[in-house]
Order: structure tokens, then sequence, then C-alpha cells
């Protein structure tokens, strides 16, 4: 599936491979270790891609499009770096994280040496929109951990919380790739809101995905199950089971989300989620979204565009890893 999702951008994107690899890099010896340990797996290049596919429909995949596809991923990249500070996390995209190799005074260090490493290709986009919507997501991306930081002193529970979360946390990065590609592509004004919109509704998806592996022992995802609930994070398959259940498993998810719940008592919130319900209600939350975003791709201009980015959003809600 991924070799027909590329198919429109195959020469583009191993263009843009070389030049993140080429980006990245540093004199500095633990730096550059850093640096190649990150660059070394560059995973499924998902963001990048909806930058170069969206950029296509809009015409052309210019030099500033590939600019932003680097820069949104360097940004990504540096704010994972540092979610794995903040969550103290040794496992990332299934190999040792930053702070796990190095420390965490390091990684911090790292991540900012990244963001700055951004910035300088966003503003080699020569775009002021570019610009300002990349300082927006930084400012959203902060927003959102800390707001889900900040949900964990909660006593109560509550979707629209989460959604919230999830819209600052992965959704705005998904929309922002989709936005400034199909704009530096060249696409007109109503295309562009076209695709930011198909851009939050796949970060969504995403999200929702990841979230679902949490309770899944028979997939390989790079982190161990219930990471979440360890965490001190309720996902949506938690708060839909949650929703009107006796006091006891309310206690029980208080416990977790305050991180005073043995493993004995997260594997029992996480057989309760299931018995309740909750992974079948965020696998059907994610098919309506799923539905919702596929109706955008029919106004499209470009049909191999188009028919890329569907099976984009088929593989983002069908992925198992």
């Amino acid at each position: 599936m991924l070799d027909s999702i590329r198919k429109p951008i195959q020469t583009e994107l191993e263009n843009y491979q070389q030049h993140f690899r080429s980006v990245l890099q540093s004199d500095n010896s633990l730096l550059a270790a850093a640096l190649e340990h990150l660059t070394r797996r560059l995973g499924k290049m998902m963001r990048p891609t909806l930058v170069l596919l969206c950029a296509r429909e809009g015409g052309e995949v210019t030099p500033a499009a590939m600019h932003a596809a680097a820069g949104l991923e360097m940004l990504h990249t540096a704010s994972l770096v540092h979610d794995d500070v903040v969550d103290e996390s040794d496992m990332r995209r299934g190999q040792r994280s930053v702070n796990a190799l190095f420390d965490n005074k390091a990684a911090v260090l790292v991540g900012d040496f990244i963001t700055s490493k951004a910035l300088s290709e966003i503003a080699q986009t020569r775009s002021l929109e570019a610009v300002e919507r990349t300082a927006w997501l930084g400012q959203t991306l902060a927003d959102g951990e800390l707001l889900q930081l900040s949900n964990t002193q909660r006593s109560t529970f509550c979707q629209d919380a989460y959604f919230e979360v999830i819209s600052k946390k992965t959704a705005a990065l998904f929309s922002t790739c989709a936005r400034l590609g199909a704009r530096l592509g060249g696409a007109d004004e109503a295309t562009v809101s076209c695709l930011e919109h198909f851009g939050h509704l796949v970060g969504l998806c995403f999200q929702l995905r990841d979230d679902i592996f949490d309770f899944d022992e028979s997939l390989n995802v790079g982190k161990p199950k219930g990471n979440d609930l360890r965490e001190g994070k309720l996902t949506l398959p938690v708060l839909h089971a949650l929703d009107g259940c006796d006091d006891y498993h309310r206690r029980l998810a208080l416990k977790v989300r305050a991180h005073e719940a043995s493993r004995l008592e997260i594997q029992e919130l996480v057989d309760f989620t299931i018995q309740r319900g909750g992974i079948a209600y965020a696998e059907s939350e994610m098919q309506r979204l799923r539905a919702e975003a596929l109706e955008l791709l029919h106004g499209l201009h470009d049909h191999e565009v188009a028919q890329a980015l569907a099976l984009y959003l088929d593989y983002v809600v069908q992925r198992n890893l």
C-alpha cells in the first residue's frame, strides 16, 4: 500500500530523504551520534508524504514545499525527543529513545538543535504564512502537552477534553502538513482549506489508532502494552468505558491517572475497558472520521493524488504499527 501511496511523488520523496539527512548533521560528536541515531530509521515518512502529496495536488512539488516537508518533520522529531524526556520513555519507534541512550540534559539540547534546524528549513520556503503557521504549530503542540498534563489532575472524565488534547498534539501537525503542502504547491484557497480539514481528520484517526494499540497484546508497535495507562493517560477507549460506570472503577481510573495504581490494577482497568466496549467504540469513532475525510477528496483536481490520499487515510486507519 505504501508504494501506491507514494507513486505520485516517488522521486520527490527520495530527494526529501537525502535532504533531511544532509541537514541534520553536526561536527559535535555527541550531537552527531544522537542525530545519526534519529535519522538511521526515517519510519514511514507519513507527514512528509502528506506535504508532498498535497503540493502535487496544487500542481507542483516546489522547492518551498520540500523545505516545508523537512522543517515540519524536524519539528515533529524535536517534539518527540522532548516528549520522551517529559514522559521518561525508554523506547521510541521500536528503538531506544535519545534520553535513554544519553541523558535528559543531552536529549533536551538535541531537541532544541533540531527545532532550530526546523525553523531554518521553514524560513527557506520564503513564505510568511509558512513561518506563522509553524510558529502556531509549535505553540499548539506545547499547549496540547501541557493540557494533557493538567488533565491528570482532574477528578472528572471528559471525552471533549481528550479530543481537545489530540487535536492540539496530533491533528494540528497533520493539518499543517496538508495546508502548507497545498499552499506551497500552488493550490487555490478552496483546495487549501479542504486539504487542511482532511489533514485534521487524518490526525484524529492516527491518534485513535495509536490509542487502540495500547490495548492490543498481539501487536508489536514499539511501546509496551498499557503504556498510556502507566503514564496516567486515559484515552478514548477508557473514557467511554467509564461513562456511567460504578464508583469502584471510577476510583480505579483516578488511581491510574495519579500514577498510584499497581501493575495488576492497570491490567484490571484494561480488562474493564475491553469488556465495556471501549475498543469497539474507539474503532467506530475512527471509522466515522475516516468517512468524513474521504468525502473531502471528491473535489480534488488530480485523480491520482485523490486516490493516493484515500489510500493514505486507509493506511492510517488499518496500520498495525
